[in-house]
């Protein structure tokens, strides 16, 4: 289990290492062909930042070798804005003037209407966490529901257990993105004081029941603003080598999510500027050509369009973190305020402007699915 390499590294040794390491340690890092996280350390300390140029070329490189000239486009659909835990840094746990909301099978594929009409493919279904309300049988309902009218389906909801991740393999599951948020397990406990997620190695060893399961794809990361961002960007290239050398049939990708504005009043005690953001792309893209890189509408329109050339490969459109508000906006219940509200078109025609081709579908489901 990843957790028992987790342990292995002491948080304030790996903060004050990425302190000591000098432009030299991160020139020898950027010079390798191939780079251990170790490297990807160095290339995201303070003291790799006058590289930054030279690491955007190589970065570049390695993603059009990898995935050419392309972005794959994606849409996330909010099927409740329920939740039990208590994370201090989001919107749906500090706004009660709203009345919550989950959506029905029929509303469900309401929405799948409206966002198959703008071309979208890809569908990530998110859920606040609240098992009693959004059990593993609903999102197996909503799986079957939505399964025809996409190439990839994904979820971004509650731990699951490994025969429940079965159950939605079987059903047309295509990819599970977990956020373990802090890999310090000393301070997690302060944004995750009650709920299921305050069960750090249980939420920690999710990727491995979903793996074990035979999920074909499994994303993860760190919200970067929370803790360290260098020393959880550092434990997030750990586990993504963990998981390529344990579930080496399947295929990965890292999100990089920065906290933003919601209805509390949190704020980030270790906040990532852009170009730190673009430093830490750049780095994972040098550490692994093959992981697939995520840019949300968490980030705004200019910085997205910057970093399609950077490493990114996929991005989300036309977003809305409300449940049902695809088919009827209003002022709803939101996660987090978006950042990037371009209409799908419009991000499309970013895309292009750019040089790059959008990507609506890489696949077709009978390539990765039995019935």
């Amino acid at each position: 289990m990843f957790q028992d390499i987790a342990r292995q590294h002491s948080w304030e040794e790996l903060q004050q290492r990425v302190a000591a390491l000098s432009l030299q340690d991160a020139r020898d890092a950027l010079d390798k062909p191939r780079r251990s996280p170790d490297d990807f350390l160095a290339l995201i300390s303070p003291a790799a930042a006058p590289l930054l140029e030279e690491m955007a070329r190589e970065a570049r490189r390695l993603t059009l070798e990898r995935f050419g000239n392309t972005i794959q486009l994606y849409i996330p659909l909010y099927l409740s804005n329920h939740c039990a835990n208590f994370c201090v840094y989001c919107g749906f746990n500090h706004n009660n003037k709203f009345q919550r909301k989950m959506l029905s099978i029929e509303e469900v594929e309401a929405e799948c209407a409206v966002i198959a009409g703008w071309g979208f493919r890809h569908v990530l279904l998110v859920s606040g966490e609240a098992p009693a309300k959004t059990n593993a049988a609903y999102y197996e309902q909503v799986i079957r529901a939505v399964r025809d009218k996409f190439s990839h389906v994904a979820i971004e909801v509650q731990p699951l257990e490994q025969e429940e991740y079965a159950r939605l393999v079987s059903a047309g599951l295509d990819c599970v993105c977990i956020y373990q948020e802090t890999y310090n397990e000393q301070r997690y406990p302060l944004y995750h004081p009650h709920g299921r997620k305050a069960n750090y190695a249980y939420r920690l060893a999710t990727p491995d029941r979903a793996g074990s399961a035979g999920v074909r794809k499994i994303g993860i990361g760190a919200l970067l603003g929370l803790e360290d961002w260098r020393v959880d960007s550092y434990f997030t290239a750990l586990h993504l080598k963990y998981l390529e050398k344990t579930y080496w049939r399947g295929h990965y990708s890292i999100s990089l999510p920065r906290l933003r504005p919601h209805a509390g009043s949190f704020s980030p005690r270790h906040p990532i500027s852009d170009r730190e953001l673009v430093q830490l792309i750049c780095a994972y893209r040098l550490l692994d050509q093959e992981v697939e890189i995520s840019i949300s509408t968490r980030e705004g329109r200019d910085f997205r369009d910057r970093v399609m050339c950077l490493g990114a490969t996929s991005m989300s459109a036309g977003s809305s973190t409300e449940p049902g508000g695809y088919v009827a906006p209003r002022a709803g219940l939101e996660q987090f305020a978006i950042n990037d509200d371009r209409p799908p078109a419009e991000m499309v025609e970013a895309i292009r402007s750019r040089g790059y081709e959008p990507v609506w579908k890489d696949w077709d489901a009978w390539m990765s699915r039995s019935e």
